[in-house]
């Protein structure tokens, strides 16, 4: 039986250091408390869902901010292997990448992300659009499962 909580983690797969930095930093300026954990690359993001140390966890209570652009396996792999497993079916994704290419967004929504973000490339404009997510973070409830 699926409940919500308010409470969870908000796991970054972000490549950029520069970006992850002004993430963080800009959650944190629009109220945002929760644990924050990143993670550099797709092949990394894959090992910690899906790897065998991590084979049977349940990973409650997090949100991932995905960026498509990444190392070794991309974003597009990352949210397919997210959405079509069972057990990470329900963890909410938000794409955060400088991709605006209408056809990429419908990609991503047909595999199952839940918003869709582009980073504006302006200092200004990007940290204005983390604090805009910041407060949208304040008030979304996402699935946990009871145990």
């Amino acid at each position: 039986m699926n409940t919500f909580t308010e409470y969870f983690t908000i796991m970054m797969i972000e490549d950029d250091e520069g970006h992850a930095r002004l993430i963080e930093k800009n959650l944190r300026r629009a109220g945002i408390g929760n644990p924050l954990v990143h993670i550099s690359d797709g092949a990394k993001a894959i090992e910690y869902f899906f790897g065998k140390e991590n084979a049977d966890a349940k990973h409650e209570n997090i949100l991932l901010l995905l960026d498509l652009n990444l190392p070794h396996i991309d974003g597009y792999e990352v949210l397919k292997h997210m959405k079509s497993n069972e057990r990470t079916r329900s963890i909410p994704i938000i794409i955060l990448t400088t991709t605006d290419n209408p056809r990429e967004i419908n990609l991503c929504y047909e595999m199952g992300c839940n918003v869709y973000i582009t980073k504006p490339v302006e200092y200004d404009k990007f940290s204005d659009a983390i604090c805009k997510l910041g407060l949208m973070l304040a008030v979304v409830k996402i699935p946990s499962v009871t145990r």
